[in-house]
């Protein structure tokens, strides 16, 4: 395969995708060679070719030589588009504000986090004193280019010891390393190999992790589906570390948490075999060799122990309660039938956080936040006034907190931090930023729009005020839809500069969230995920209907579970949209499933192997197998990163060649792939702003821009 592609490598990275007219947007394209291979899969007799399967092979110096060609493509594509640099300028000079985040105590110090504006990486301080500070922990010197990035801390109870993760390059591999706190010297060796992971500590002797077997193979791209509970002892090797649950072959869970409770009195294990569902089990830390007690031995839910005092635990869960509920039981005998509710069910979505001796029920009113605080006897104590409709989080803090933070947002205000008393319910604004942006000229609108099985679908248009809907605007339609997440209102810097343009952001909530409870999330899985891309497809339409935008003005994005319903939406209405762009997607549904931790989306998806009808299902939508020759589909900017292990690069490499292999008309298919980037968490800020102004610059270009629309009054 090398004698294939290297003779050719110097010439074609020369000169990129060749083409001497790119002030017509129109000209055809000479995308770089991509070789294809007789690699066919069986299924239920039926086989499938997958001719780009050594894309898959991310180690291989020819996909090295591929990605490189293709960027060099992408790059002189993109370099002529007149304004991209003015987008960055931009770009650059809005998201250049102080950002600062909420202080939280651990032992007698306050720490927060801070960035001064375009840092790479945010900063975790420590409190001096009201007015002074120090730098405690600079994740912009832990690499020179800012690719390495702070994940997570775990202090102990008493605040003296730290151990904190970290990912290089964007990875999801983790390395945990433990440090004094007064000192800030580490004090052992770091912890390698560590992945989907919380760090709880035992008193002061130690703390619990997760992590798989490192794979056979490539660790960006090889199977992971074994998770496993550890024990790591300070001051002994990492090879002594204990294990305490995970392994048995009889079952796979691909993801499990220890947790222990703030007061070190009970461990607590939620074992997963997929995202949806766990088994929950709890165990006596102050007796020595005491067993693990069974609170559910099924995944028919979704269940956390998220508080105790003493011997009374509290347990979220939405087990027999689709929208979730807060109950309590005695550790002792802690199986449901002994539950008792202390915040029942409602009509909306529970999503709580608990400080101060309180619990805040944060619940989902058409993706609003509206916030009830409650004592643990379950009695009401106020209802927490807001701004207006937008997202709340936070009031999360231990229970001798004297007061907790909360930040409020929507798609045009920026996040405000506010200082809450739980005592006295007063709260006072805490933090406000000072950015380039007056959201007094913005405002947001929520629509209900029928989908194809009349199913009614939430959906926030925000715009300019003023905004005339004359069906020339461009407009990018954002989607999701999957794994029980909600996309509930929030501020974008990013796109504070495409609603400058003149451009309209639409966010639709699409079956497969988790927006109206586990109903929702169920009506678009499977069997059924064909309904996420009709609530998409439906949601294009009643923009263009009502005149806020039309095909030609509009773009389609989104990303990993978003990016499959870009793809999806392209290939079953390509010409819904001029511009389409799949982020990191999920882009090749027979196989996803083979790759790192994948096999655990298959509560959402299925897989081809489960039944013929299964197989058939996905084949039928999976945006890989239903390219078409003599198609025309909208201008594709394909973006991932190469060290992306959660979904791993290939989807996006053979769909783009398949796309490149098979375009109709002269609508350019371009691949952007990041390098020392994963799916998106720990990106610097410098790699953001370059995404952002290629992104909003190749779609305005494509939908006919010669200049920016709004250029001289941003």
């Amino acid at each position: 395969m090398k004698n294939l592609i290297f003779p050719i490598f110097a010439v074609v990275l020369f000169f990129g995708c060749k083409n001497d007219k790119l002030e017509n947007k129109n000209t055809n394209l000479n995308y770089p060679e991509t070789k294809t291979v007789d690699s066919v899969d069986t299924y239920f007799g039926v086989d499938v070719k997958d001719p780009y399967r050594w894309l898959e092979d991310d180690r291989s110096a020819e996909t090295e030589a591929w990605v490189k060609l293709q960027n060099a493509c992408t790059s002189n594509y993109l370099k002529q588009i007149p304004y991209i640099n003015e987008l960055k300028k931009r770009l650059a000079k809005i998201w250049n504000f102080e950002k600062v985040g909420a202080p939280f105590k651990e032992g007698k110090n306050t720490y927060f986090y801070k960035n001064d504006g375009l840092q790479n990486q945010d900063i975790l301080y420590r409190k001096l004193d009201d007015n002074n500070s120090e730098v405690f922990l600079d994740p912009n010197t832990f690499s020179q280019d800012g690719t390495t990035s702070l994940d997570g801390l775990s202090f102990t109870k008493d605040g003296t010891l730290l151990a904190y993760s970290i990912s290089e390059g964007g990875s999801d591999w983790r390395k945990i390393i433990v440090i004094e706190t007064e000192t800030k010297k580490q004090i052992e060796d770091t912890l390698i190999d560590v992945k989907f992971t919380q760090i709880s500590w035992y008193k002061n002797e130690g703390f619990y992790y997760s992590s798989y077997d490192k794979p056979k193979g490539s660790e960006l791209s090889a199977k992971t589906d074994q998770h496993k509970v550890y024990y790591h002892k300070l001051g002994t090797p990492q090879k002594n570390d204990a294990l305490i649950y995970g392994g048995a072959p009889e079952e796979k869970h691909r993801y499990i948490y220890a947790t222990v409770t703030e007061d070190n009195n009970y461990l607590i294990l939620t074992p997963r075999t997929s995202t949806s569902g766990n088994k929950l089990y709890i165990k006596d830390l102050s007796v020595k060799n005491s067993p693990f007690i069974t609170i559910l031995n099924h995944t028919d839910s979704n269940t956390s122990v998220i508080d105790n005092v003493g011997s009374k635990l509290y347990l979220l869960t939405n087990l027999n309660a689709p929208n979730k509920k807060i109950v309590s039981v005695d550790a002792a005998n802690p199986t449901p039938e002994h539950w008792e509710d202390v915040i029942p069910e409602t009509e909306h979505v529970l999503t709580p956080s608990k400080g101060s001796g309180y619990f805040f029920a944060n619940y989902m009113v058409d993706t609003f936040s509206k916030v009830k605080q409650y004592n643990y006897e379950g009695q009401l104590i106020t209802d927490i006034a807001f701004p207006g409709n937008g997202t709340v989080t936070g009031f999360s803090g231990k229970k001798d907190d004297s007061y907790l933070y909360y930040a409020f947002t929507n798609y045009f205000t920026p996040s405000n931090l506010y200082k809450f008393n739980p005592k006295t319910g007063k709260t006072t604004l805490y933090w406000q930023p000072k950015i380039d942006f007056n959201s007094n000229n913005y405002e947001s609108s929520q629509v209900f729009y029928e989908s194809k099985d009349g199913a009614k679908i939430p959906m926030i248009i925000t715009h300019k005020k003023g905004l005339k809907l004359n069906g020339t605007n461009p407009t990018i339609l954002y989607g999701y839809g999957g794994f029980n997440i909600s996309l509930t209102p929030a501020f974008s810097i990013a796109n504070t500069v495409w609603m400058e343009q003149g451009g309209i952001l639409a966010i639709p909530n699409l079956r497969g969230g988790g927006e109206y409870g586990r109903s929702w999330h169920d009506a678009g899985i499977k069997m059924k995920k064909q309904n996420v891309f009709d609530d998409f497809i439906a949601a294009a339409d009643y923009l263009i209907a009502n005149n806020y935008t039309a095909s030609d003005y509009l773009a389609i994005r989104g990303g990993s579970n978003g990016g499959l319903l870009v793809g999806a939406t392209m290939t079953q209405r390509p010409h819904l949209a001029k511009v389409a762009l799949p982020a990191v997607g999920v882009l090749d549904m027979l196989r996803y499933h083979k790759f790192t931790s994948g096999a655990g989306w298959a509560y959402d998806y299925g897989t081809a192997e489960d039944s013929k009808e299964m197989f058939e299902y996905l084949k039928s939508y999976s945006p890989l197998h239903n390219v078409k020759s003599g198609v025309e589909y909208p201008a594709t900017l394909i973006t991932t990163g190469d060290h992306d292990d959660r979904v791993v690069p290939a989807h996006s490499f053979k769909f783009a060649a398949e796309l490149q292999s098979k375009q109709s008309g002269k609508n350019p298919t371009l691949i952007r792939i990041e390098t020392d980037a994963g799916h998106g968490a720990g990106t610097p800020v410098n790699k953001i702003i370059e995404l952002y102004a290629d992104i909003f610059g190749f779609t305005l270009y494509n939908m006919g821009f010669k200049e920016l629309p709004n250029k001289n009054n941003p």
